[in-house]
């Protein structure tokens, strides 16, 4: 007999089942904890600055192709036409807010 207590024997097999228990829920609790910390790397707060393509003509309002998914999007100035490369200038709720990308121009 290992351990008694008010008259329940604990053998090895229970003591060890109690610390791999004990262990678990520390475990994850520190996962919760780190992850809670960890700050967002993704998300529409992203989007800002990325590049989209237009689906449909912004007059001023349309669909883009922004991250693989396609978004309601406002050009911000002129009408843009569909294929058109845009930059997201905004994202509010699930619009977002574009402008035309100038292209560079390229030495001769």
């Amino acid at each position: 007999m290992c351990c008694s207590m008010s008259g329940v024997q604990m053998t090895g097999p229970i003591i060890v089942s109690i610390i791999l228990a004990v262990a678990l829920i520390i475990f994850v609790i520190y996962a919760i904890v780190k992850g809670q910390r960890r700050q967002l790397s993704a998300g529409v707060e992203a989007m800002i600055g990325k590049e989209a393509v237009v689906r449909t003509i912004l007059n001023p309002k349309g669909t883009v192709l922004a991250e693989g998914e396609l978004w309601t999007a406002i050009a911000e100035g002129s009408t843009i036409e569909a294929g058109e490369e845009v930059l997201i200038t905004r994202v509010e709720g699930l619009k977002l807010w574009v402008t035309r990308k100038h292209k560079e121009k390229e030495a001769e």
